[in-house]
């Protein structure tokens, strides 16, 4: 009989702070709106013959919560126990709305609502002409609480803070509930509840709360602080931002920056969570509604400031993905992003090349600290861009060939205006996905060809289809130039980096093993690395995309390479182009090499691939391998 020994699997930080959220018990007194999405119709045009003007005709419309129900929906879906709404509502046909989105999210308390006849419902009217916005349409701009109203909110925020762990203060604008009178009245709640956690998001008088944890964007903060900023801020006075606030406040200070992440100060320490790689058009909208709401379930349920701002970081990601709506994020899609998501490392290094930091006397650049107990006995090469230039201007083929899938029927009219919108939005969309696996820049493309609408549904490719399009033009290019190099017009090293053959054999030579991996199809990695005369210095390590989207080879290489040699990360390398392998990398503990190569001279940099590789985290960066000796000694290999 077969005795089988199964090993438990330690619970990831993301599992330990989701856990207790079920247990949590919260609630949300705030500016309660509507966002509504109307869409427009210009195919039919009307004169109206009242007023001689056109009719604007609303083809769809959609209405979600917004404002503090968006935080009360989110906190929801973040799978908090009990959730309460504390607000004024109106009994228009908007009041009556919001009410039944509330109880059909699961917020059970809508009794805490009350009910004003004389408030007009707050509601965020966005009407949309194609893919464009139109200027929003504001309710409830000019509302004014009653004495009634005031008393009511106040009473229903002392009984929830005696019945809950957390609350959370919302404030949308200057007429809402929070107003000076109200506040007032809050802090002196928050004083008589020292055990309940109170979070505050407000976008006008978060210098007026006390006793609460603050969650500000950066121009919030330094209105706060009375320091006029412009655009742009960098880490460091971002730091120094919430530093300065929770040293003022005595309370934890949460500092959102975009896609730049989110900062958190409290006590003497300020951390820094790092924005995630988000490879899909955006919309922020919600976005804001989905950090506080992690934030007060964290804090609720008694966990760290720094667990607190991850899951925050983590959820807003994945909000911003969802298109014209107010978003929220689930437990179910936090866990499937996972606790180790593709951060974005180093922004404002990455950004400005005068901030470079050069090994003496070469061209290696060191990003950070390197590890200084590095034994290097693996390396892992990415393919293209990297070694070969084969593939070269792929970019060029893709590009005309994802305009030409979105446009559809539009393409043979050529609308110069169109095209150069869509062209522009297909660069991006490159831009953002170099180095993931073609048929993972595919599905994106399936994604801009549903999103803009000009071809009917039914005549959507799925992700194959399109890379079937794809591979057929690109191996039309590839082909040239391999008949060339089979003819001996041309020669291997004619499609190799600089010095990469010389490289690739002094490490063979040294003992260490090589792995070639890429995102290009096997059979097409197998057999381009032996026409450039490397394949036999990788002994048979090859690995190519197999056609599933779910396994990326880059990564399917880095796991197995420790799995099968138990390594540890100070014991193995990665060199390549692409995002993808440096982040791979830098996730297992390995040392990550950006090489941020000018595939056309072969030699030299390309500042956009530094970029990328530095915000991937990279931990050195190098134009080519001209430099060789001086690259193996940063290896520690010399």
């Amino acid at each position: 009989m077969k005795t089988v020994i199964e090993v438990s699997k330690e619970p990831s930080w993301l599992e330990l702070a989701l856990a207790p959220l079920s247990r949590l018990r919260a609630a949300v007194l705030g500016d309660f709106c509507l966002d509504a999405y109307w869409r427009l119709d210009t195919q039919e045009t009307e004169t109206s013959l009242e007023t001689g003007l056109p009719v604007r005709r609303v083809r769809s419309q959609k209405y979600t919560l917004g404002g503090a129900g968006n935080v009360v929906a989110n906190l929801i879906d973040l799978g908090v126990g009990q959730v309460q709404a504390i607000g004024v509502v109106g009994t228009d046909p908007f009041g009556v709305e919001l009410v039944r989105l509330l109880r059909e999210c699961g917020a059970g308390t809508c009794d805490k609502m009350v009910v004003d006849p004389g408030w007009q419902t707050m509601v965020y009217a966005k009407p949309w002409i194609g893919n464009q916005e139109e200027s929003r349409i504001d309710f409830g701009a000019f509302n004014v609480l009653t004495e009634r109203a005031i008393d009511a909110l106040i009473a229903a925020l002392d009984q929830a803070a005696s019945e809950n762990d957390v609350i959370v203060l919302n404030q949308q604008i200057p007429t809402g509930v929070s107003c000076l009178p109200v506040i007032e009245r809050i802090n002196a709640v928050i004083a008589r509840y020292p055990k309940t956690r109170f979070v505050v998001d407000a976008r006008h008088r978060a210098d007026l709360y006390r006793g609460a944890a603050l969650k500000l964007n950066v121009q919030e903060a330094a209105r706060f602080l009375g320091d006029p900023v412009g655009n742009s801020v960098s880490t460091e006075k971002a730091k120094s931002f919430a530093f300065r606030i929770s040293q003022r406040t005595g309370q934890p200070t949460f500092l959102t920056r975009g896609d730049r992440g989110i900062l958190v100060a409290d006590g003497e320490v300020v951390h820094e969570v790092f924005g995630i790689q988000v490879i899909e058009k955006t919309d922020p909208v919600g976005a804001g509604d989905t950090v506080v709401a992690a934030i007060a379930a964290a804090l609720g349920s008694r966990q760290d400031t720094w667990t607190a701002a991850k899951l925050a970081n983590l959820a807003a990601s994945i909000t911003v993905r969802k298109l014209r709506t107010t978003g929220t994020a689930t437990q179910a899609e936090i866990l499937a992003v996972g606790p180790e998501p593709d951060y974005v490392f180093e922004r404002e290094l990455a950004d400005t090349l005068h901030l470079a930091r050069y090994i003496e006397g070469t061209e290696i650049e060191a990003v950070g600290e390197s590890p200084t107990d590095l034994q290097i006995e693996h390396c892992i090469f990415d393919h293209d861009g990297t070694l070969s230039t084969l593939r070269e201007g792929w970019e060029k083929i893709m590009e005309p060939m994802m305009v030409r899938a979105v446009l559809g029927p539009r393409y043979e009219a050529f609308e110069p205006a169109l095209m150069e919108e869509v062209t522009a939005e297909v660069r991006r969309f490159i831009d953002r996905t170099t180095g993931v696996q073609t048929l993972v820049q595919m599905k994106g493309l399936v994604a801009l060809v549903q999103q803009a609408g000009f071809v009917d549904e039914g005549e959507i490719l799925d992700e194959h289809g399109y890379k079937n399009i794809f591979n057929q033009q690109l191996l039309a290019m590839i082909g040239k130039r391999m008949k060339k190099l089979n003819a001996g017009e041309l020669a291997p090293s004619d499609f190799q980096m600089k010095n990469a053959m010389l490289l690739l054999q002094e490490l063979h030579r040294r003992g260490i093993k090589l792995y070639l991996a890429s995102g290009t199809d096997q059979a097409d990695v197998v057999s381009e690395a032996k026409a450039l005369g490397y394949a036999d210095l990788f002994e048979g390590r090859i690995f190519g995309a197999v056609g599933d989207i779910t396994v990326e080879a880059k990564k399917l290489v880095v796991d197995q390479i420790i799995r099968e040699n138990r390594l540890a990360g100070h014991q193995f390398a990665t060199l390549g182009d692409g995002p993808v392998e440096m982040r791979e990398t830098r996730k297992s503990g390995g040392f990550a090499i950006g090489v941020a190569s000018d595939e056309v001279r072969r030699f030299g940099w390309n500042v956009k691939k530094r970029s990328r590789l530095i915000q991937a985290g990279a931990n050195l960066i190098v134009p080519d391998f001209s430099q060789f000796s001086a690259l193996l000694k940063a290896m520690r290999l010399a």
